[in-house]
């Protein structure tokens, strides 16, 4: 470890990518508790705020001419409906107001994730997880409410050859009680990887400070990793979000219609 150090020092290199996800207290508080006001609390408040300034706020004056504002919320919420209609049908839109919401924070978050010095809320798995397992619950119950034990049927595959379908069922029942699981990582690990693999080219930005020989060719090819990963980055948010959004309306789906 000191050798390291020492060579870390020498070098001028001292960068750790997994540091900007740690959760710290704020208010000078010396440990985190179940309520302690931490940095994930902020920037989640902000995330709420902003989705209230566009969502409510933004497009409050309906105009009929839309400012900018009223657009984009006009336009995500032309999205959501539509993409609920399509994969739940009719009957599922009742439950549009819960995707929409899942939908706008997790890309509010994603994208307020991208600011200097933010921190990135989804990036935890704590935060997906408590989604996800909403998300599973929510599917759960209403397939019971719905349907009663003909819910059971979504795990029935029904077209298959009646040798296969205990088989079959055995895999849905593992599928099924995966899917918290695999939603929640989905999410968490593809924003940590993004926003780590940006702090390790960024580490190597300032090189030509230290070594004009090295620097003068390693900076550069920094500088433009870091632009062509963030742009990837802001992609990713979106799609990250909509990929949450669509496995819902998917659960949702079967939930309604588990005979299908």
């Amino acid at each position: 470890m000191a050798t390291e150090s020492h060579g870390e020092a020498e070098t001028g290199l001292v960068f750790h990518p997994m540091d900007q996800f740690q959760v710290t207290p704020l208010f000078g508080a010396d440990k985190v508790e179940w309520f302690t006001i931490t940095n994930v609390t902020l920037w989640m408040g902000l995330t709420i705020a902003t989705i209230v300034l566009i969502l409510v706020f933004g497009a409050r004056g309906r105009a009929l001419v839309p400012t900018r504002s009223q657009s984009v919320a006009e336009l995500a919420y032309g999205f959501i409906y539509k993409m609920v209609e399509d994969v739940t049908g009719k009957d599922g839109l009742v439950f549009f107001p819960y995707i929409m919401t899942l939908f706008m924070f997790i890309l509010v978050a994603n994208f307020l994730g991208l600011l200097p010095m933010a921190f990135t809320t989804t990036s935890h798995i704590a935060v997906t997880a408590v989604m996800a397992m909403a998300v599973f619950l929510a599917v759960t119950i209403i397939g019971f409410v719905k349907n009663g034990f003909g819910f059971l049927a979504v795990f029935w595959i029904s077209s298959a050859p009646l040798i296969l379908r205990p088989i079959l069922a055995l895999i849905e029942i593992i599928s099924y009680f995966v899917r918290p699981v695999s939603h929640s990582i989905r999410l968490a690990g593809n924003m940590m990887a993004g926003h780590a693999v940006i702090k390790v080219f960024a580490a190597f930005a300032p090189l030509v400070l230290i070594s004009t020989g090295i620097g003068i060719v390693v900076t550069p090819l920094s500088i433009l990793a870091i632009t062509a990963i963030y742009a990837l980055e802001v992609l990713v948010a979106f799609i990250q979000a909509y990929v949450f959004a669509i496995l819902t309306c998917v659960y949702l789906r079967d939930a309604l219609h588990p005979h299908h």
